[in-house]
């Protein structure tokens, strides 16, 4: 799979209110937003950074305007349902570390995305998805998500769904490395509250991985706090977030587990913080994630210890119009530490540009460089490359 989801993490209702209410009073509003906005309208690879005011689906909401407007969403389907979607082909050239070649043609993603909102108070959310190399369309998230943010600050979100830690906001097409490493997607509930610039939520999960000698109980929780600004040129979005324990982020899981490992002596905790800035035609995106213990050497090893992985992500992005395209430049680098033995490379260096052809229809093009772990760290120290196009239909 070279591609990633357009359409991830569960929004507070003021998400689905924003995308459901297809109003022209809406649009219009949207459009005179140009701080925040900047940086959920140019992160066309991933629309998801869960800020409480909903700017993510502005997208999807004018899209679901103009398919009203066409009147190919009508009647009951258009005042009480919405339907978005991705279909991503990539082609692909690599040299990998062992210094061989090779190049792919693929039908990366599909995905379908149904939200449902039959009164103020309760919204529901469906995505399926179809990634390169699955045998099946899969349930990626369900969800029931109660509130009115006219009425009150606080919502609940429960079903299947992306607990909140980590953003991974990125203008790239691979995924960047603190997703692959804290992204988490589990059956859950979770309890929210917005307050003027200010929102956080609190969730809990019964996780994959437990404690040895522990009972299966919903003993996995976490939380996310974080802070808004939008100005007129300006805008900002940072937070913090935690989980209790690191080993059910989804990669981390599907490691241990496939060495036989289902449990672990403790949980290792994970702490993650992010900072987006943008500002005219310039966007900035910043992630850390990190374990805040190490785990046993038994469970994940680094050079004899047990490892301590990290992750982190920078990038920055210019964007301006050539030949009346919205076209977007951006550059980046990310890295880990201790995770070695999760498959990730130590260095990463990416540069990209893409063009949004139409509104529904854009293509992007990319280089990415890794460089391995050393091999008394477990790598090969080698190096790799790897350039991908991609064409990607959203409607």
């Amino acid at each position: 799979m070279y591609g990633k989801k357009i359409f991830g993490k569960i929004l507070p209702p003021t998400g689905f209110a924003v995308l459901l209410a297809a109003t022209a009073t809406i649009a219009d509003g949207a459009e005179n937003r140009p701080g925040l906005e900047e940086i959920e309208k140019h992160d066309w690879r991933r629309m998801e950074d869960r800020l409480p005011v909903g700017e993510e689906e502005t997208a999807r909401e004018t899209t679901a305007e103009k398919k009203e407007d066409n009147g190919i969403i009508s009647g009951l389907l258009g005042q009480y349902v919405g339907l978005s979607g991705l279909v991503e082909v990539e082609a692909a050239a690599t040299d990998n570390y062992e210094g061989e070649s090779g190049s792919d043609l693929a039908l990366a993603t599909v995905e379908l995305d149904f939200h449902v909102r039959p009164n103020d108070w309760a919204q529901g959310h469906i995505l399926l998805l179809w990634e390169d190399g699955a045998e099946h369309l899969d349930v990626d998230e369900a969800v029931l998500s109660l509130g009115n943010p006219e009425k009150s600050p606080f919502y609940l979100n429960a079903g299947k769904l992306y607990v909140p830690f980590g953003t991974f906001g990125s203008f790239m097409i691979q995924d960047p490395l603190p997703l692959e490493l804290g992204e988490t997607n589990e059956t859950a509930v979770q309890i929210g509250a917005e307050y003027n610039d200010f929102f956080g939520s609190v969730f809990a999960f019964n996780g994959d991985i437990d404690e040895t000698g522990s009972t299966n109980n919903i003993n996995n929780f976490g939380t996310s706090v974080g802070y808004v600004y939008e100005g007129e040129t300006v805008g900002i979005s940072a937070g913090i977030d935690y989980i209790n324990n690191l080993a059910d982020a989804d990669m981390l899981t599907e490691a241990l587990m496939s060495t036989g490992t289902s449990t672990v002596k403790e949980y290792v905790p994970g702490l993650g913080v992010h900072l987006q800035l943008t500002h005219g035609p310039f966007t900035f995106y910043s992630e850390y994630i990190i374990a805040t213990d190490q785990f046993g050497a038994d469970e994940l090893e680094f050079q004899g210890q047990g490892a301590k992985p990290a992750a982190w992500h920078f990038e920055v992005i210019y964007t301006r119009d050539i030949l009346a395209r919205e076209t977007s430049f951006a550059v980046g680098y990310q890295g880990t530490g201790e995770a070695a033995n999760l498959g990730l490379p130590e260095k990463r260096y990416m540069a990209a540009v893409s063009v949004a052809l139409t509104d529904y229809l854009s293509w992007a093009l990319e280089f990415v460089h890794d460089e391995d772990y050393e091999s008394d760290a477990g790598g090969t120290g080698q190096s790799a490359d790897l350039v991908t196009t991609q064409l990607a239909f959203t409607f």
